[in-house]
Formats: structure tokens, sequence, C-alpha cells
């Protein structure tokens, strides 16, 4: 980690993250940002809400139309400067500055402070009037608005921005993108007091995807010492739903703890969670989880009602065509050299198969659990198509239940595939019929037709062929790329293997088509393989 002298402490910096070197900013000059280029960058900055120590403790108080004396100076000064007719006022001592700045300064009236404070440059960038009383670094007592307009984008500008999973030169539009997704990422996780149901061999992961500075993350086996330490805390426990009980469920409510559910995410590693291979991404979900269709939840939500700007659609896209482009599915990469798939000239269809006690199965199969029903009901829907069924990977390593007989399965498949890359499968086939398999968001990715015998995320919003029924609140038709934006930009955490940052989601899928996202236990990996055939063959 680097460390500066106070007086060149740079504005945008990174939290104090334990693990990686994730200060975006490397030395003085050459950094650079035109004075006309102010006014965008100060929106940009505004938006985000990055500068200063924005991962602080929230101011306690209302703010709202207050003059914010920033200062250690006589009364009498500060009774001067303020403004006539100003009635509230707040003071707060930059020598003992514990506070997210951004959570004072956008509804205050006014600022009061000396020069060398650099709350007077983000105030500027709040766009707050600032009195100085002393010179400083950031102004002096007879500079007006352009003058400390003028030095605050010089202070932006005077360091040289770094990319912190590269170590590659930045712009500093990309140094206030890294900084947004780690507010958006620290605010998810500073009421979450501990964890429980977490595994032990995830847990490093989720350690650093739910990292808070104030707030170390305990694990704890026990449910009722989970509920004691979060009501002690005052904050709200992080489950993985499979693990828990419903009792866990039933006395949370009760003492009126909140439940956080943790879970893989869309593009989860180099491996499968069975054998033991740690997730890369989570979810982390306050009001349900995305598999569950009886309730409502966060990605449900944000693919219903949040707005898609074009600059996101633009990122999606290409997110989706990188993905696309490297072969990349939920457990991999694509295989280097992997002959393409015969098929003959029929409609190919696609069943993949699913675990059928999955919680996804269980929540939002509508009844339906059997693979075998499945696949009978995709042959009566496609009487001439070419069928082909696709085990789960977890199931055909004898770990989870949901295996079917070859010859029972051949009844209604032309063709049972195993093994290769789920990826040029999806390039193959015509069409994908899933219960809620992921498998049908990433045919999706590749523009194939999907149908959906359960109901999963993607079902609903217009994209897909439904036979089961979705909740009337996914009342929104999307588009392709504004359902990726939801799904997998802005619901899920990613973390990058390399580093150890979280990380957005275009650099987990460069390790992953780089071949440079292992697995800390890969030691492990052959021992389940050999477990799940001795319990295959004990079956």
């Amino acid at each position: 980690m680097m460390h500066w002298a106070s007086d060149r402490l740079p504005l945008l910096r990174a939290p104090p993250y334990p693990f990686g070197n994730a200060q975006p900013s490397f030395s003085h000059p050459p950094g650079r940002v035109e004075t006309t280029q102010g006014e965008l960058l100060f929106e940009r900055i505004r938006n985000a809400r990055v500068g200063g120590s924005f991962w602080a403790e929230a101011w306690p108080g209302s703010v709202a139309k207050a003059t914010v004396l920033r200062a250690t100076v006589d009364p009498a000064l500060a009774k001067a400067v303020l403004t006539m007719g100003e009635t509230k006022r707040i003071f707060i001592d930059p020598r003992q500055d514990v506070w997210d700045p951004w959570s004072v300064l956008p509804t205050a009236s006014q600022m009061i402070a000396h020069g060398d404070d650099e709350w007077v440059a983000l105030a500027r960038a709040a766009r707050v009037p600032v009195h100085v009383l002393s010179v400083g670094r950031f102004g002096t007592p007879h500079d007006n608005d352009a003058a400390l307009d003028r030095k605050a984008v010089q202070a932006f500008a005077e360091m040289a921005w770094r990319n912190p999973y590269t170590n590659d030169p930045a712009t500093i539009e990309d140094v206030i993108s890294y900084l947004a997704d780690w507010r958006d990422w620290l605010e998810g996780s500073a009421t979450i007091s501990v964890a429980c149901g977490m595994a032990w061999w995830k847990r490093d992961e989720i350690r650093r995807l739910l990292w808070h500075p104030r707030r170390p993350l305990k694990f704890v086996r026990r449910a009722k010492t989970a509920l004691a330490q979060a009501i002690k805390a005052q904050g709200g426990v992080a489950i993985w739903p499979s693990r828990v009980s419903p009792k866990l469920l039933s006395d949370a409510k009760q003492q009126k703890v909140s439940l956080i559910r943790v879970e893989d995410g869309f593009i989860r590693s180099t491996g499968l969670g069975v054998n033991l291979v740690p997730p890369s991404s989570i979810i982390v979900d306050r009001t349900g989880i995305h598999y569950d269709p009886s309730q409502p939840n966060d990605l449900e939500t944000i693919l219903n009602y949040d707005a898609v700007p074009g600059r996101l659609i633009e990122r999606a896209r290409s997110l989706r065509k990188a993905i696309v482009r490297a072969g990349i599915s939920k457990y991999s990469a694509d295989i280097p050299g992997l002959s393409p798939l015969a098929r003959s000239e029929r409609r190919l269809v696609l069943v993949a198969g699913q675990v059928e006690d999955d919680m996804s199965v269980l929540t939002g199969g509508g009844g339906l659990q059997s693979n075998l029903e499945l696949l009978r009901r995709v042959r009566a829907l496609e009487p001439d198509s070419e069928l082909w069924y696709r085990p789960h990977p977890d199931v055909d390593s004898g770990h989870r239940k949901g295996s079917v007989s070859d010859s029972d399965l051949l009844v209604y498949a032309d063709r049972i595939v195993r093994g290769g890359s789920m990826a040029a499968l999806l390039d193959t086939v015509d069409c994908v019929h899933v219960l809620t398999s992921l498998t049908g968001f990433e045919a999706l990715l590749r523009k194939r037709e999907v149908a959906c015998h359960g109901t999963p995320f993607f079902a609903g919003w217009g994209l897909t062929t439904d036979f089961a029924a979705i909740p009337l609140r996914r009342s929104r038709k999307l588009t392709l790329d504004a359902l990726v934006a939801g799904a997998l930009i802005r619901y899920p955490r990613y973390l990058d293997p390399l580093t150890g940052l979280p990380c957005p989601p275009e650099v987990l899928v460069s390790r992953m088509a780089g071949s440079s996202a292992g697995n800390r236990l890969d030691w492990i990996e052959p021992l389940r393989r050999w477990q799940g055939k001795m319990t295959t063959i004990l079956r």
C-alpha cells in the first residue's frame, strides 16, 4: 500500500483494502485534465460520490441548507464569515475528520474552510459555494468560484492514474468508475456484521467481497450465535440460503434481524463448486434471491425499474460479446482447439439437465423436478427436432441428485452430450429448453432461442418462451443487453483472482479468457473427483 504526505494526499483514492494495491494514483505529474473539462469531471465525481475518504461514516444529522464550518478558528471569525441570515450551522473539526464528505456536501448551502482542506475541492465538485479562510493548496481568501474551480481541477489532475488490476496507465474516468464500484459494494456491506452458513473453502473470497473498513466480517456456525452478534452490532446476517435452517429464518424475522442472502454469481469460476473451487463472484441480495420467483428480489427490482442509460447498454453489449468470443460460461472458459460438434440438418434442440434438489429447482421449477420428465415434455413439444441432452456436471460427477440412466434418456433424446465446452455446445444448437438452468441465460447471450419450463430470473422479460407462471411483478420488456446490464454488471460482485481486489466483470472475464483465474484449492479437485466416482459406483 502506498502512502503520501498529508498535503499531497490524492483527492481520488481507494479505500484501505488490506489486500492488493488498490490505490489508483502512483506519482505526481504528468496527470492532466483540461480546465475546460472541469464541469464534466465534477459531474462524474458528483454522480459517483467519490473523492476524499468516501468510505468513512456518514454524518449523523441533517445537513439540508446548512453552513458547514470546517475549521478550528476564533468564534468571532467564524461568525464574521457566515452568510447573513444563516440559522443552521454544522461545525466539523478537520483534524478529526471521520466523515464521508458526500454525506455532508450535496445538500449544504455553503462551506467555510481553510485553503489546505481537501473538502474545498470536493465542495466545488459538489457545486457548493465556498468561503476560504486562509491560503492553501485548494484556494485562498481572494478566490472566486471560477478560481476555486480551476484549482480543484488541477488538484484532481496532478496525479498520474493507474489501473489497479493491471498496473497499466488509466484515465481519470476509469479511476472514477473503479472507485464508484467500490463505493457501491462497501455501502452494500456496511450493515453486515456476521456471516452464517458459509462453507470453509469459500470464506476467503467472501471475506474480501464483503469487506468493509469499519466492520471485519465474522463467520459463525450456529444460527443462535449469528443472531445474537447481529443484534449486538445492530447489523444483519449474511447467509448462504441452501445452508441455513427454517428456524434461522423464523427467528430472524421474530427478532427483526435482516438477512442478506449470498449466492454464487453467474460467471463464477474456472471449475465446479462441487469440486470446492471457490467463487470469483457472488450475489448479495437484501430482499430475496434471484432463483425464487415467489418473492421479490434485488435483481428483479433492478430489471423492472432501474434506468438503463446508453453508456451502460454499450458496456453490457461489449461485455456480452467478450464472453461469447472467449467461450465463457459459469464454470469455465472455452477449450482451445475443441472440434465443433457434428449435427444433422434438422432443428437442433438442447435440453439442460439440472440438480434435482437444487434450490432453483425447488423454488422456481413450478413443481417439476425430474430431468426425465423435462426431457419427455420437450420431446412432446419438439417431435421433429434432433434432441441433445446435457447432464448437469455435478450430477454426472456423482455428487448431486438427478441422475437418469442413459437407456431411459435415449427413449426421448437422440444424443447425450457429456464433457467439452458448454459454450461450443451452445454455439452449435438452435434452441435450448431449460427448467431453471443458467444454461438458458448463457444461450440468450449467444442469441439462441430459449424456452423455460420453470421461472428462472431471465424468464418473463420478453426474451424467452415461457411455459410456467411468471410473476405479475415482471411487467417490463427488456432488450438482451438491458438484461445483461442488470444480471452481469449491476447485480453481482466480482473478485480479481490475481490481485485479490473486488473488480468489474470485465476484469474477471479477461482473467478467465487468459487462463489467469486459477484455483487456490487446486489440490482438492482430484480428491473430489475421486470421491464422486466412488459415490457413483456405490449407487
